[in-house]
């Protein structure tokens, strides 16, 4: 924005040729822009002549340039009690009052001016700035076009005027009028700059760059341009060139605390959370009161599963800035981790009647209602969250999970495939052959079926190959490595290939979990065949010698999956948890192999639990050690979908909302006959499960 209406000295009586002459040598100062020493002969002129206007005026014209706004106001009021006729003097008293956020005193100045000097161009322009200040785009606008009727190579006026545009949300009118300023002054490093912002605003990402560039090669030092550029390259998808333009914003100014945040949010792009972290800690040390950056703070602490302390930024960011949408849907989501969705529901709540039009918190808001098992009430602020944003990928992605949970198969399995169009999409593969979906006749074709989500996917779903096969086609699978052996048995027709690989030849392609869709799958029509995997003879004997003599009862068990899935804590718990069913009723054998330090030390402390560790090697090794189980008692992990799939008796613990396969409210499993389902009454409460899977267990055993 321009900085000063201008000033124009008035014709005095000095007494004295020198004392005129001593004057006019302090404008020519001034002019020049050495202030101290106009601002030294201006004190000079006063001590001769106290009553001096223009030495007055031009004085507190140079406290304001050096700010001192508080003295200006002083000066130049003392100045209008002399002459109250200039213009330029209640011009630059606004300035001044607007220099101390005093904007109504400011437009009042202006106005004054105005009235004094109607022609005025850069009064007009300055009151502008100060509607601007005032929240008044629309009044600022006007003042603006009324500078420029006035002076039409203005092209200060021009700048301001995209200011208020882009205010007002026109932002085609504010580009166009950034490219007028430009045209009048082509070295307007601030203009090509905003420019940027314009182009950014528009999605035009490769233009704002350009503009940015510009900027940065007429300011070299243009700390502002260069974090506006990594915003570009960041919203580009070039994170690491987006963090070497933070990076430079912060070497040209270290105190920059949006750089900071900016560049914290560059390394959260770049999955380093621990930097992120540092970078917003930063941000926020330099600017106590930064909202924004508390609130990516928080989301660092998300990622670095941390969310006690999340909440804790979440919660100082809203009291920051209460109105803060984003910040109480991310205090929402960091509940739910903690498994609290009642507090969760109310913070998305409070989101959206900030911000109706929020897709995000209604998706979320979806998620809590489904984890409370609510999902008619999930269901429809899932819809809320589709007609905001009709291709909200994960939006349609989780109201295809609660359909399926509640059994609505056919609807749910044709959202499912929204899975694909996710951030980080899931069965998402490309090829030059046509995707199948079961429309097409596949007698005689050759079906590329591969892998996707994890091992207990690919062994619940394999299931489905032998359908496909039974329609004519010729099947290829490629499955993740430690399946690769043991599902060679489903059929001595269908290839197994490595997880990596694809055959050089086929007609169609298709993802494993999309086959249920493609041959027509709902609740009723599950294929359930009782055993479709077998374990191997011989891995069989090796592993019966290694097992306690059969004196008593095996009991396979397993209380956690592997920590790459990121909703383990959902679905695991720890090895104390289990120990009130262990008895000396029974053999105990540990049949994961992956065992989290806390439960390590557990277990050695614990007798009459067998544990091989890394011995078991991959799945076929697993089936063999689980053949010789008269009962798997198990967590949800892959665990019970190879129980289940050998028609092993499994007994499945789950929490108070499970994965959708397992569907709501029943015991048993339309997925595996063998399978028995025990469920959480209270969200996280396991000690009632353990209960009734203790007393279920002491009949079993006798009755065995």
């Amino acid at each position: 924005m321009s900085k000063r209406g201008g000033f124009r000295p008035q014709a005095q009586n000095p007494t004295t040729a020198a004392l005129q002459a001593k004057f006019k040598e302090g404008l020519a100062l001034h002019q020049q822009g050495k202030l101290a020493d106009a601002e030294r002969i201006y004190e000079e002129v006063l001590q001769r002549q106290p009553n001096h206007f223009d030495a007055l005026h031009l004085l507190g014209v140079i406290a304001r340039q050096t700010g001192r706004p508080e003295r200006a106001v002083e000066l130049i009021r003392k100045a209008i009690g002399l002459n109250a006729k200039v213009a330029a003097a209640h011009s630059n008293l606004g300035n001044a009052l607007k220099n101390l956020k005093r904007l109504e005193e400011a437009l009042a100045s202006y106005d004054r001016a105005i009235a004094l000097k109607p022609d005025f161009a850069e009064a007009h322009c300055d009151r502008g700035n100060a509607l601007m200040e005032l929240k008044r785009p629309e009044d600022a606008l006007a003042s603006y076009d009324r500078a420029i009727a006035l002076k039409p190579d203005y092209a200060e006026a021009y700048y301001n005027r995209s200011i208020a545009l882009t205010d007002l949300k026109r932002l085609e009118a504010a580009l166009a009028s950034y490219d007028r300023a430009i045209a009048l002054k082509p070295d307007y490093a601030e203009a090509h700059n905003n420019r940027g912002n314009a182009l950014k605003n528009l999605r035009r990402l490769e233009e704002a760059l350009a503009s940015y560039d510009r900027a940065i090669a007429l300011k070299p030092d243009y700390a502002e341009a260069h974090n506006n550029r990594g915003n570009a390259l960041k919203d580009l998808k070039r994170p690491e060139e987006a963090l070497a333009s933070y990076d430079k914003a912060i070497e040209l100014k270290p105190d920059y605390a949006e750089e900071h945040n900016n560049r914290g949010n560059a390394l959260m792009e770049l999955k380093r959370p621990e930097e992120a972290l540092a970078s917003y800690d930063r941000a926020i040390a330099l600017k106590p009161g930064f909202a924004e950056a508390r609130c990516n703070r928080g989301n660092a602490l998300m990622e670095l599963k941390r969310p006690e302390e999340a909440l804790s930024s979440y919660d100082r960011a809203i009291a920051l800035k209460p109105d803060f949408a984003e910040a109480r849907c991310n205090r929402g989501n960091a509940l739910m981790e903690l498994k609290r969705p009642e507090e969760a529901l109310s913070s998305y709540d409070r989101a959206i009647a900030l911000k109706p039009d929020f897709a995000e918190a209604h998706c979320n808001r979806g998620n809590a209602l489904k984890d409370l098992k609510r999902p008619e009430e999930a269901l429809a602020s899932y819809d809320s969250a589709i007609a905001l944003k009709p291709d909200y990928a994960e939006a349609h992605w989780n109201q295809s999970l609660c359909m399926l949970l509640m059994g609505r198969f056919e609807q749910g399995l044709r959202q499912y495939e929204w899975r694909k169009k996710l951030d980080e999409p899931l069965g998402l593969r490309s090829y030059p052959q046509p995707l199948w979906l079961g429309e097409e006749n596949i007698t005689d074709k050759i079906l590329f079926v591969y892998w996707e989500q994890g091992l207990g996917d690919t062994i619940q779903f394999c299931r489905y190959v032998k359908l496909v096969e039974a329609r004519g086609a010729k099947v290829i699978m490629s499955v993740q490595q430690p399946l690769r052996g043991l599902l060679k048995q489903i059929s001595p027709t269908i290839q197994i290939i490595g997880p990596n690989e694809a055959p050089t030849d086929f007609d169609y392609h298709c993802p494993l979990l999309s086959l249920p869709l493609a041959l027509g799958t709902t609740l009723e029509t599950i294929p359930a065949e009782r055993q479709y995997i077998k374990a191997d003879e011989e891995l069989r004997s090796v592993w019966s010698v290694r097992l306690p003599p059969r004196t008593k009862p095996r009991i396979g068990l397993v209380w956690s999956g592997g920590t790459v899935y990121k909703s383990d804590h959902n679905r695991s718990t720890e090895l104390k948890t289990f120990l009130p069913i262990l008895s000396t009723d029974a053999d105990w054998i540990c049949l994961q192999k992956e065992v989290k330090q806390k439960d390590l030390a557990v277990l050695r402390q614990v007798s009459g639990i067998t544990y091989f560790g890394d011995d078991v090697g991959d799945f076929s090794n697993t089936a063999a050690l689980l053949d010789l189980m008269d009962l798997v008692i198990t967590t949800d992990t892959n665990i019970p979908h190879l129980a289940g799939a050998m028609g092993k008796p499994v007994w499945i613990l789950l929490s108070y909302n499970p994965d959708w396969r397992w569907l709501l409210d029943r015991n048993d499993s339309p997925w595996y006959r063998s399978a028995r389902l025990f469920r959480q009454q209270q969200i996280g409460n396991w000690v009632g499960v353990i209960d009734q899977v203790k007393s279920e267990l002491r009949s079993a055993i006798v009755s065995s």
